[in-house]
């Protein structure tokens, strides 16, 4: 079964209801005996060790992340002890799996043997030295953005195509926000637009924001793997279904930057 963004618990959880911890049920689809079983700090510390091996990092947002979260949590109320671990935990440890199919990337993460995660993305691109981003000629963030109006410009703009573009306009710029009059800030008011908007012919499409975005950037870059990652991540966080849009804007980047890698 694919598996979505893990569930969040509620900021005030803690207080309201200190007589009950925090489970792998409340926090993840899964069934049986997991669902059951309060969150431990040796699991969180399972699956982040898993995530780093595998993925080089914790996933901001991600499945550890939210594990961590919660144990601590359970932790400062008194259900789990520092170095307490939960039997499927201990049983079947917790992994995290990596495939790439009709060149993208699937990455499951499990504990006690049930996926509580998936996500799909494009394949990471391949580093090479010297990084033909660097070239006059390479192709820039820019026009990876204005490609997604004819590869996916019927699509309504959501808030994962908002923060995918917002990080895509950081590489260039090195903003550290939203930029008045930029192009993440007609993608931010489009997903506000469409999420007030019932029907998807009244709502403001990928092609209405991207077309021309090179003049909407203040400044502009080749792209490269670490923009290509950075912009995946953002997009893929924000989907329920934790899938990149084909031909979207993460894919769009990655696209850019392989060209890069892959200049003579």
């Amino acid at each position: 079964m694919s598996q979505g963004q893990p569930r969040r618990p509620p900021q005030a959880q803690g207080e309201v209801l200190q007589d009950q911890p925090i489970k792998y049920g409340d926090v993840f689809d899964v069934s049986g005996e997991l669902a059951g079983q309060p969150v431990a700090p040796r699991d969180a510390a399972l699956l982040q060790s898993a995530e780093e091996a595998v993925l080089g990092r914790t996933q901001k947002g991600g499945p550890a992340a939210v594990l961590q979260s919660a144990a601590a949590l359970n932790r400062r109320t008194g259900h789990v002890g520092k170095g307490q671990i939960t039997g499927p935990a201990a049983d079947a440890g917790a992994t995290v799996a990596e495939a790439e199919l009709a060149g993208r990337r699937v990455v499951a993460e499990s504990v006690g043997g049930q996926v509580v995660a998936r996500f799909v993305a494009p394949a990471p691109v391949g580093l090479a030295h010297p990084a033909g981003a660097l070239d006059q000629d390479a192709v820039t963030i820019g026009r990876a953005l204005e490609a997604v109006a004819a590869t996916a410009g019927d699509k309504p703009v959501d808030q994962s195509d908002a923060a995918a573009v917002q990080v895509a306009e950081v590489c260039t710029t090195g903003a550290s926000g939203i930029i008045p009059g930029g192009v993440a800030a007609a993608a931010q008011a489009a997903a506000d637009h469409n999420a007030r908007t019932p029907r998807d012919e009244d709502k403001v499409k990928l092609r209405d924001v991207l077309s021309g975005a090179r003049e909407k950037l203040q400044a502009d870059k080749g792209a490269t793997a670490e923009d290509a990652e950075r912009v995946v991540s953002a997009e893929i966080r924000n989907k329920p279904d934790m899938a990149t849009t084909q031909g979207g804007v993460a894919e769009a980047v990655t696209t850019a930057a392989r060209l890069n890698q892959e200049r003579p």
